[in-house]
């Protein structure tokens, strides 16, 4: 398969495209000016602007699924303006190159919903979510809260926590929403949804993601 990806030399990015050149699939990787060193060897690079699908669009057709991965790194409260411009923004640009460019499935990485925190990141989340069900494409859409890997370890602190809340009836599903997923899970789970694309929407929860990854 031809896979196209936003936002390709990000933390999960660039595990995703590897891990899809390994098992056989062609990968373009949308970067921004003079980030082009940062993409494996091997993989097709486009530069463009995330944020303009006509920047990009003409590189995609004939992508079999386009996999949309940017958003403002390490999301905070102090962010939510980003949440917008950034994140909101530059899926609304993805959603309208796919269906452009005909692509039949589109991933988007979203993040666990409703959370009583970070209301503007799930928000903005959530808006592009509803902006990809109406536009009736097939779309794959991610919902982990927190991907532990390199740089991002702080919260296996929690892990007790996480551990008792999982055991009461009362706070099982909030604990099993918000779960931790690990990067190398993130990454299969995105790469069987990739061979395996849906017919309608489908959602991948924290349980359904720790399943498929493995």
């Amino acid at each position: 398969m031809q896979i196209f990806v936003t936002g390709g030399t990000g933390y999960i990015g660039s595990r995703l495209i590897p891990a899809l050149m390994t098992r056989g699939h062609r990968v373009v990787a949308l970067v921004r000016p003079a980030s082009e060193q940062r993409v494996v060897a091997g993989c097709r690079v486009v530069v463009g602007d995330a944020l303009v699908a006509d920047s990009y669009t003409h590189q995609v057709e004939g992508a079999d699924a386009l996999v949309h991965l940017v958003g403002v790194a390490h999301p905070s409260p102090a962010k939510a303006v980003a949440f917008r411009t950034i994140d909101l923004a530059s899926a609304r640009a993805a959603l309208a190159a796919a269906q452009k460019a005909d692509v039949q499935h589109l991933l988007y990485l979203s993040v666990a919903q409703p959370a009583p925190v970070m209301g503007a990141y799930v928000a903005a989340r959530a808006e592009a979510e509803d902006l990809i069900r109406r536009s009736g494409i097939a779309a794959s859409l991610f919902r982990p809260w927190y991907v532990v890997g390199p740089g991002h370890y702080w919260p296996l602190a929690l892990l007790p926590a996480y551990y008792l809340a999982e055991r009461l009836a009362y706070t099982r599903p909030a604990a099993r929403r918000f779960g931790l997923i690990g990067i190398e899970q993130m990454v299969r789970a995105i790469v069987r949804a990739v061979e395996d694309p849906p017919t309608g929407v489908r959602v991948w929860e924290v349980p359904e993601l720790r399943a498929m990854g493995g």
